[in-house]
């Protein structure tokens, strides 16, 4: 039987392609009819690629024959013939440019030429031939990556085919993975950046700048673009016109960090293989070369596991800190989208929302007109109205005026708050209020705190629960305006002794050392404790003070080096002019008043060790290990850290959830308890005990038995000759079988295991 004329095609071709690799020179004259034959066709059919006639085409000659490779169909369609071989021919030539490059100066200009203008008439075969042959001359370094994605970006956005947008979309991203990969690329990644820009601004109307959003947010969580244009082109989109363009620009602001970390935590947890279980099966099965490449593949792929954790990671910023003018992006995103008559869904306007209050409260803007909206949206009857509560919560920080907030959260007590309401409404309006609170304490007030705080006595777990809360953050930050039975034993020992008070408005925390009181107070008892070991009373004078001084400064031994030749530290007070000489230290006792409390004393202790001593090497080991202590001594509950209720609230966002917390503290019905203890045990076929599930796990993991799980299913009448011997033996063999028994358990056993070597 003779070949077929598709056979012979498809043979033809993959023959001509190795001929033509193989030995170049010699087919070169074969090579340059075929290209000769290309450029007319090409030309013919750019004059009429709708209208086309077959005879156009016909003169192709033996690349008729090359249809074969590209598609499987019948010669008689010969508009589809004419298209496929311009197809085949691109490909063929495509590979063949890197072997004659002086006789295809102009291929890649008329694949891009050919492309950009019929792209919308194209057949879609043809068109995916010449994008993959552009990809190839981008690989083969032919042309570089500036010229590929200025060819396929605009045919990206203008394309009303979604088959070739995918494409094109999965080829440009794959060229800037690939030309970001050894080291960045910062003229590429430029270009393109500001070729997304000019997409988004251009046309504020338009859909188009959906790609630039979605190119962007996929080159960000792939940490390739990690500096604040991509931030800047996203901020753009924030304020288009179009709601799929802006609902994606504030969705990046609002999760694409998440994302980065997702991404970064999926590639550091890849599971890495149990090297003891590996060697454990290769002892016990056939050894073979197969078998021990698995294990030198594992060993491999622990090791690179390890070197990747053991990796310093990089500093990357969050989108929200890298935007430039948070205060006027914040201000037009409010004008834009909420202020006013928007015609946004609610989903999309709580999106925006979220961003501005977020914006807000990190960056603590003044954005007084926010406020006043939230006012018509505090209602039990408004929808997402958690999500509104979280938002306002979200929004409030140190520099927002307190009585801007006090009438929200009046009308929050006033509309959530009461014993008409349900308890989910009630606990989530007094979770609200505290969230609020703990941002800036001075918007509530004496009379309805007291107020709010009696709902400990409700009979809803969840109310009780929102309500200690509340109480709990104002025994911390105004004590006071709490009634003497609700402010607790520390916090009233706190307010006599005057080490806690309410902070004013605007007033900011001195910065400091982490700890340094703990270091502080640890000096402090080594000083007692060595001077009640050398007999001397307690206070002591300014000369034993001294001496205490030049003991210390061995410190620096700690992380000294004896290659060394510095020579000894100079104490702070040796670096003063020696004429001058240093004021005596006075006993603390005749400076301070009588009446003046232990919180004064601490500060000029920690004000003493800050600003006239200098921390040696072995007093910040010391500090490290105190704040080891105190972080351990904080997470078993020995300690409440002051400050820790309000310590989550700076960076971090707040979310509906966390609002609706306390209602989920209600006890669960029967249905939802039989359906928390089913999650996480998966289908079962049959039912199986716990013993049977162990001993399934253990064989799918190829783990033997212990010998007392093999003595107990060992035959009856095999153990019956040891039994009766047993009943035989005398007492002293009974007590020399003890005794060996003993000694082997001390030794380890029989293999003794238990011997040192």
């Amino acid at each position: 039987m003779g070949r077929t004329a598709l056979e012979k095609t498809e043979a033809d071709l993959v023959t001509l392609q190795y001929k033509i690799r193989r030995d170049p020179q010699a087919y070169e004259k074969e090579f340059l009819e075929l290209w000769n034959q290309y450029e007319s066709t090409r030309d013919q059919f750019l004059a009429a690629p709708v209208t086309s006639e077959s005879n156009v085409l016909i003169s192709y000659r033996e690349l008729v024959d090359l249809i074969a490779h590209c598609a499987d169909r019948k010669l008689d369609s010969q508009p589809s013939v004419a298209l496929h071989c311009i197809a085949a021919a691109t490909l063929l030539l495509t590979r063949a440019l890197l072997v004659y490059p002086e006789h295809t100066v102009g291929f890649a200009d008329g694949l891009k030429e050919t492309l950009t203008k019929h792209h919308a008439v194209l057949e879609s075969d043809l068109r995916e031939k010449i994008v993959t042959s552009l990809v190839l001359l981008r690989r083969k370094d032919v042309v570089d990556s500036g010229y590929l994605l200025t060819t396929l970006l605009p045919i990206l956005v203008s394309t009303p085919s979604k088959s070739l947008r995918h494409l094109l979309f999965t080829k440009i991203l794959s060229d800037l993975r690939n030309s970001n990969t050894k080291s960045i690329n910062h003229k590429l990644n430029r270009t393109v950046q500001n070729a997304l820009f000019t997409l988004v601004t251009s046309d504020r109307t338009s859909s188009k700048g959906l790609w630039a959003v979605k190119l962007t947010r996929e080159m960000w969580r792939r940490q390739l673009w990690t500096d604040a244009k991509p931030v800047a082109i996203m901020k753009e989109a924030c304020l288009s016109d179009n709601e799929k363009v802006m609902v994606g620009g504030v969705r990046f602001f609002l999760g694409s960090d998440q994302e980065r970390e997702e991404l970064q935590d999926e590639s550091s947890d890849e599971e890495t293989p149990d090297i003891k279980q590996v060697k454990h099966q290769i002892g016990i099965n056939k050894k073979s070369k197969k078998k021990k490449k698995a294990l030198d593949k594992a060993v491999d792929k622990v090791k690179r596991a390890q070197k990747k954790k053991n990796a310093p990671s990089p500093l990357n910023f969050s989108a929200l800190h890298l935007l430039h003018d948070p205060q006027g992006f914040s201000e037009a995103l409010f004008a834009k989208h909420l202020h006013g008559k928007s015609r946004l869904a609610l989903e999309s306007k709580l999106q925006v929302l979220q961003l501005i209050t977020r914006l807000v409260g990190l960056h603590q803007l003044t954005l007084l007109s926010l406020y006043s909206w939230f006012t018509k949206h505090l209602t039990p009857r408004q929808q997402s109205v958690t999500t509104f509560l979280a938002c306002l919560a979200q929004a409030t920080h140190e520099l927002v005026p307190p009585d801007v907030l006090e009438v929200l959260i009046q009308k929050i007590a006033n509309e959530f708050v009461s014993e008409a309401a349900a308890a989910e409404v009630a606990s989530a309006g007094l979770n609200a209020i505290r969230e609020i609170c703990a941002r800036q304490p001075l918007a509530m007030t004496d009379t309805l705190l007291q107020d709010l705080v009696q709902y400990i006595k409700s009979k809803d777990k969840g109310v009780q629960m929102a309500a200690r809360g509340l109480r709990s953050l104002y025994r911390e930050q105004a004590a006071e305006m709490l009634q003497r039975k609700d402010r607790g034993k520390q916090a009233t020992m706190n307010l006599k002794s005057g080490e806690q008070r309410q902070k004013k408005f605007g007033e900011q925390e001195v910065g400091g050392i982490e700890g340094l009181e703990l270091l502080a107070k640890w000096k402090e008892d080594e000083r007692k404790r060595k001077r009640a070991e050398k007999g001397l009373p307690e206070g002591g004078d300014a000369n034993d003070e001294e001496e205490e001084e030049e003991e210390e400064d061995d410190g620096w031994e700690v992380a000294s080096n004896e290659s060394s030749d510095s020579g000894e530290w100079i104490r702070v007070s040796d670096s003063e002019d020696e004429d001058e000489p240093a004021p005596k230290k006075q006993k603390r006792d005749s400076e301070e008043p009588e009446d003046e409390g232990d919180a004064a004393k601490e500060l000029e202790e920690l004000s003493k060790l800050a600003t006239t001593s200098i921390l040696t090497p072995a007093d910040l080991a010391k500090l490290r290990e105190l704040r080891m202590e105190a972080s351990i001594d904080k997470a078993m509950g020995n300690k409440k850290r002051k400050g820790d209720q309000q310590s989550r609230h700076f960076d971090e966002g707040l979310t509906a959830e966390q609002i609706e917390a306390p209602a989920r503290l209600r006890k669960d019905t029967k249905e939802e308890r039989i359906a928390k203890a089913k999650e996480g045990k998966g289908e079962r076929s049959e039912h199986k005990s716990t013993q049977a599930i162990r001993k399934s796990k253990k064989d799918a993991e190829g783990k033997s038995t212990t010998n007392q799980e093999k003595a107990r299913k060992k035959n009856f009448l095999m153990t019956l000759g040891k039994a009766k011997s047993k009943q035989k033996r005398s007492l002293v063999d009974t007590r020399n079988a003890l005794k060996n028994h003993i000694s082997r358990s001390k030794a380890g056993g029989r293999r003794r295991n238990g011997v040192a070597k």
